[in-house]
């Protein structure tokens, strides 16, 4: 009987948005596990680096790029960067996003435009950055983290319910346009997810509503029919599997990290 090989991205360069903190960092540190060359993206460029000091033992193979999403110029700079510093992107995670929440009937165009440029734009534009390097070698991954919020409709975050559905969109359309060029597009959607993002969101609530901390965050964890939150390090494990060569014939897949809660809903 033959034995298949333990999975690995050795020889592989994965770039990540979004990763100073939270799912973005997980995946870093999974990624590095597996043997691959890694490119940290993120806006802060001291967030970037404490996040990339935190793993010495893979200095070697880290470096990292500061970029806004959303600034197509700024992320032309930062993949050339990337490319001159670790070679061809193979790998690309677009996990940058900003979640914002606004009763409709209070929300402006300023609000709308700025949800849909950071998680629909803004991964867009990572991806046709990353795009030649996978179709000139024949090979590639892209993993959009888009959120249970593309998979189905939450009140009072219209916006960025239209921008996560627009990523799944992007994704599975993308990846039938790419099916015959060993390159694959998918996506992972979270529930309510122990990050920074999520605290932003508690102290949002406990503002508008008066719940305490601890009620606005079991709140929020009573939406997973598992009872809890989403760890950061449970999502990184599901871009991983979608990263890896075994993974070849996953495809335009939206894949739900959120212990049933769409199905629930």
């Amino acid at each position: 009987m033959t034995r298949t090989a333990t999975p690995s991205l050795e020889n592989r360069h994965v770039l990540i948005t979004g990763a100073s903190k939270g799912i973005g960092l997980e995946v870093t540190r999974l990624v590095l596990d597996a043997g691959a060359r890694v490119t940290m993206l993120a806006r802060n460029a001291t967030d970037l680096q404490s996040a990339a000091a935190t793993f010495p033992q893979s200095a070697s193979r880290i470096q990292t790029v500061q970029a806004d999403i959303t600034d197509e110029n700024a992320i032309a700079r930062a993949f050339a960067q990337a490319r001159k510093g670790a070679g061809p992107i193979d790998i690309l995670v677009n996990n940058a996003g900003q979640a914002a929440s606004q009763r409709f009937d209070r929300m402006d165009a300023e609000f709308w435009n700025r949800m849909l440029q950071v998680n629909l734009t803004g991964t867009y534009q990572c991806i046709a950055a990353a795009l030649p390097d996978m179709l000139a070698q024949g090979w590639g991954r892209v993993v959009n983290v888009a959120s249970v919020a593309g998979l189905k409709g939450y009140g009072y975050v219209t916006a960025y319910c239209a921008a996560k559905h627009g990523v799944v969109g992007l994704t599975r359309a993308l990846a039938l346009e790419l099916a015959g060029k060993n390159i694959t597009v998918n996506a992972v959607c979270p529930g309510y997810t122990e990050t920074p993002l999520l605290e932003g969101a508690i102290a949002n609530m406990v503002a508008k509503t008066g719940m305490t901390a601890e009620q606005a965050r079991a709140n929020l964890a009573g939406n997973n029919p598992q009872g809890k939150l989403v760890q950061p390090e449970e999502v990184a494990h599901a871009v991983l599997w979608l990263c890896l060569p075994q993974s070849g014939s996953i495809n335009g897949q939206a894949v739900p990290v959120d212990g049933g809660e769409k199905m629930a809903g």
